[in-house]
């Protein structure tokens, strides 16, 4: 009787010890969900009605009222990292290396993630919140019944506007970068404008640059993704916006530090 048991109980055992955590079946589902989210994405895209006027619009949002925050962010970073490598340097009697090494760390590396990082926090968080409490106010719903495309109108333009603002945030993070460090240079010593620039631009090539834009051109891609998919889905509730913008901003996050870790192998190939 205690064998028949055991052996009926078996099974059970053997069901509980495959059986999927419930964070990886959550995991997996959320990546197949915002996968079908981007095919519609890329779908509707290619389709009229286009909005201009609210592309435009989320342009404007997203790329200049994001100015000032990213002007201040790289000014910080140019500095920063100029006043760190200059001691090092100066050991070894390579001071002069400085701005070219500043330029390169910036442009490549240190000014396309941060910026992205700084984005993800204001924009995906922005979006997520926005588009989720429109989704608990039934307004995408009215925008439905009076015959209008939510999904073009709200997901469509905004994501569009982070790939292509995103990027050029990049790129004026990088001049903004390279003033703080020419400002960190003449801390200590006295360098003209017109040298450093010199100095710094000389050690660039374009093969520093295309690779830094093209993932930077990802990373605005997947921060409107990601934020519109977290407010575009939001469950009925107050406390689902919170959650989404929060949502946002971790996956957004998570997201950039795997591209520019998959951007770094495939430029290391190449």
């Amino acid at each position: 009787m205690k064998s028949a048991i055991q052996e009926l109980s078996l099974p059970d055992k053997e069901t509980r010890a495959i059986r999927m955590p419930d964070y990886l079946k959550e995991a997996f589902t959320n990546v197949g969900q915002i996968t079908q989210f981007a095919f519609r994405f890329f779908k509707e895209l290619f389709l009229p009605r286009y909005e201009f006027k609210a592309f435009t619009e989320q342009c404007y949002k997203i790329g200049y009222k994001s100015l000032p925050l990213v002007a201040i962010t790289g000014f910080i970073m140019g500095l920063v990292l100029t006043l760190q490598a200059r001691p090092t340097l100066a050991e070894f009697g390579a001071e002069s290396w400085l701005p070219g090494m500043v330029a390169l760390s910036l442009i490549r590396e240190i000014a396309p993630v941060v910026t992205a990082l700084i984005c993800a926090g204001k924009i995906g968080s922005g979006i997520g919140a926005e588009l989720g409490s429109m989704k608990v106010t039934e307004q995408i719903d009215a925008m439905e019944v009076s015959a209008i495309n939510p999904f073009k109108y709200l997901v469509v333009t905004r994501i569009l506007a982070t790939t292509l603002m995103i990027p050029l945030l990049v790129l004026f993070a990088d001049g903004v970068g390279l003033f703080g460090a020419f400002v960190g240079v003449n801390i200590h010593n006295h360098v003209t404008l017109i040298r450093f620039f010199h100095q710094a631009i000389s050690k660039i090539d374009f093969i520093d640059i295309i690779p830094a834009t093209i993932k930077s051109v990802f990373f605005g891609f997947f921060i409107g993704l990601i934020g519109c998919y977290n407010g575009y889905t939001a469950e009925n509730g107050t406390e689902s916006v919170g959650k989404a913008a929060n949502t946002a901003v971790v996956m957004a996050s998570l997201t950039i530090f795997i591209i520019d870790m998959l951007a770094v192998q495939i430029i290391d190939l190449l």
